[in-house]
């Protein structure tokens, strides 16, 4: 049976408030009485209820992050960066995974709001008005990490995607390339949605080239889903001078998929990546990509939260991190 407040105020000696009182530093206790109380503590193991705690303190030192896949190895690296940095400064973690659904999503928004959390981290592939004012509604300091944050008025932590996506397709035209494949991650919402197609598509544009929409394709972020389009291409006839994947395991997959069709990379076909996930360097040939610098979004939107919490001053409500464009072996 797990120990109680009560049970340590038993032991001790004292009323249930001084146990209170020593546990959350709120007001003055005798040195005696507070060795005392620390003692059945560390005799019992007894530990404190953290929502009842910030009920007396008024304080939490939990962040609630929202993430949409625990098992994509992007938001691993970012959740990293939320931890480790949370650690430091003395924050907990409670961590919802929404599988990427919106309704799973709005459904953890009101559940961290019940767990008396201190802010939000929210993750999400794609925000939408509703989570934004669901949001709004709890009151709670929000940080948003998504591709599209910036449609929005919130604070946001990322890279500017469409700069990025452009200046992957300047350098594979550079190369030669005039025939480029598009893969792109989330088939739930049109191209013209997507920051990184305008960008493919308007740096195309002022290269005097067209797009040949039958080589643009949408799916998961998944190798999986990256064979599968890249196959899909191939098969009906078409054969791309290059593809421009918009993650590194949707460019794993179109690697395996043109191996598999007997043609090689990038000597007959180019493949670029996004992120710089450890995929791009563990596939042969290794992944030419835009590395976004994923642990330090996770550690500055976890620093811009608390400064929210703490009414610190913000420095920018858009925070674009720097990226880089990694030259590597799938490119010729």
């Amino acid at each position: 049976m797990a120990i109680t407040i009560k049970d340590v105020a038993k032991r001790s000696g004292v009323s249930i408030s001084t146990v209170s009182r020593v546990i959350n530093n709120s007001k003055p206790v005798s040195s005696d009485i507070r060795q005392r109380v620390m003692a059945v503590i560390d005799e019992t193991g007894y530990v404190p209820n953290t929502v009842a705690r910030s009920l007396v303190t008024k304080k939490s030192q939990v962040i609630g992050v929202i993430v949409p896949d625990m098992s994509n190895i992007f938001i691993g690296e970012l959740l990293n960066g939320i931890e480790e940095v949370g650690k430091m400064y003395g924050y907990d973690i409670l961590l919802c995974n929404s599988y990427g659904g919106a309704e799973e999503e709005l459904r953890y928004i009101n559940l961290l709001q019940s767990k008396q959390v201190a802010g939000i981290i929210f993750v999400s592939w794609r925000i939408e008005d509703k989570h934004v004012q669901t949001i709004k509604n709890t009151g709670l300091p929000c940080v948003y990490i998504s591709k599209n944050a910036k449609d929005f008025d919130v604070y946001s932590v990322g890279i500017d995607y469409y700069k990025a996506a452009y200046e992957m397709t300047n350098y594979l035209v550079s190369k030669g390339h005039k025939s480029i494949a598009f893969l792109r991650s989330r088939f739930e919402y049109t191209n013209e949605e997507s920051d990184r197609f305008n960008a493919f598509k308007n740096a195309l544009d002022e290269h005097g080239l067209k797009i040949d929409y039958d080589m643009v394709k949408a799916g998961h972020i998944t190798s999986e889903s990256g064979y599968n389009m890249m196959c899909e291409i191939l098969d009906s006839g078409k054969r791309p001078d290059a593809v421009f994947a918009t993650n590194d395991e949707t460019a794993a997959g179109a690697i395996n998929c043109i191996l598999d069709r007997g043609l090689r990379v990038p000597e007959d076909i180019s493949v670029a990546g996004f992120d710089d996930t450890r995929v791009a360097t563990l596939i042969r040939p290794t992944v030419t990509t835009i590395r976004q610098p994923i642990y330090d979004i996770g550690a500055v939107s976890i620093r811009m939260i608390i400064k929210m919490i703490k009414k610190e001053t913000i420095d920018a409500k858009v925070v674009d991190l720097p990226y880089e464009l990694v030259e590597r072996k799938s490119v010729k």
